[in-house]
């Protein structure tokens, strides 16, 4: 699991570790249940079970494989529309190809993250590159949607390229765990993503036997879900393992430990971590539309099926 990395975490900015904030207790530990996407990639449904407070910005996240592609496999997803909330995808292994009705899109790599703001309504195409199906090959990321609040929600969509390089990185007083902050801000380092909804995502590889305490907004929830490797959550030192998805309380910081002892295929925790101020707002979600109401949902269906949402470019359909 490469994502961006570096040899010596010591020569980066390092995290304090809060001395007054008030630890956030676990809630729950649920475990992603596993499905298919698109043409048939799979995925884990990282929040899928999760009451929707406790997720409150976010609405969903898919884990991405991690599987390794025959020659004449890799897969995406055909042309589909979004509108009313925004996209972040974060790949780890591989190469995915965007392409949207917006004019968006472009290649990305391991490391890099695409966001895209869907807004009032788009098209869009996630694939992987020629090259990729012919040879074959690893295959890994995230999938993440943000909800967007009704005052935003037909807003003009729009589209980020966050290459890996971009990334701040950051580490703990120890050098024990790589952060790669992808939004918002942690300790007053900030992110490349730009965000309607506030929100805070880091991608933290930790050692084994390292444990991490880490300053948390207070108005922000928490959550963390296990990409790879085993370890413990909280305080009370909660045991997790790839897949889950933990939900902390309030407070104003969190903790995460790694196993000692870590499998070979994972020789560390990759955690995801997530936080967002929560938009406490009617949500009506079916399908690739995330809105405030049934009226809304109905009305997106029949924008896109009016073409009202975009068209698949011409070149795309002459293929």
């Amino acid at each position: 699991m490469p994502a961006v990395t570096v040899e010596n975490p010591l020569t980066l900015p390092r995290v304090a570790v809060p001395q007054t904030a008030a630890a956030r207790k676990v809630l729950a530990v649920s475990t992603a249940p596993g499905g298919f996407e698109g043409e048939g990639f799979p995925v884990r449904r990282a929040f899928a079970g999760i009451d929707y407070r406790h997720l409150d910005p976010f609405i969903m996240m898919d884990q991405m494989g991690e599987v390794e592609y025959a020659p004449g496999e890799p897969k995406g997803t055909p042309w589909h529309p979004h509108r009313g909330f925004e996209t972040v995808t974060y790949l780890i292994d591989g190469t995915f190809v965007h392409q949207d009705s917006n004019g968006g899109g472009g290649v990305i790599n391991g490391g890099d993250t695409q966001w895209m703001t869907a807004g009032s309504g788009l098209l869009h195409i996630e694939a992987p590159p020629e090259s990729l199906v012919v040879s074959g090959g690893l295959f890994h990321g995230l999938q993440l949607w943000v909800n967007l609040p009704a005052s935003d929600k037909m807003m003009p969509p729009r589209y980020q390229d966050i290459g890996g390089g971009q990334v701040q990185l950051l580490t703990t007083l120890d050098g024990g765990a790589l952060l790669r902050v992808i939004a918002g801000e942690l300790d007053g380092h900030e992110g490349p993503g730009i965000t309607h909804t506030p929100i805070t995502m880091i991608h933290a590889t930790v050692t084994p036997g390292a444990e991490i305490t880490l300053p948390w907004r207070e108005d922000f929830n928490a959550l963390a879900y296990v990409m790879a490797g085993r370890g413990s959550v909280g305080e009370e030192r909660r045991p997790v393992h790839t897949g889950q998805t933990t939900v902390f309380g309030e407070g104003g910081s969190l903790t995460l430990r790694a196993d000692e002892s870590q499998d070979s295929n994972a020789p560390a925790l990759e955690v995801v971590l997530l936080g967002g101020r929560p938009i406490r707002e009617p949500m009506a979600h079916y399908g690739p539309f995330v809105m405030n109401s049934r009226h809304e949902l109905q009305q997106a269906f029949d924008d896109f099926q009016a073409g009202r949402l975009g068209r698949i470019p011409t070149t795309e359909r002459t293929k």
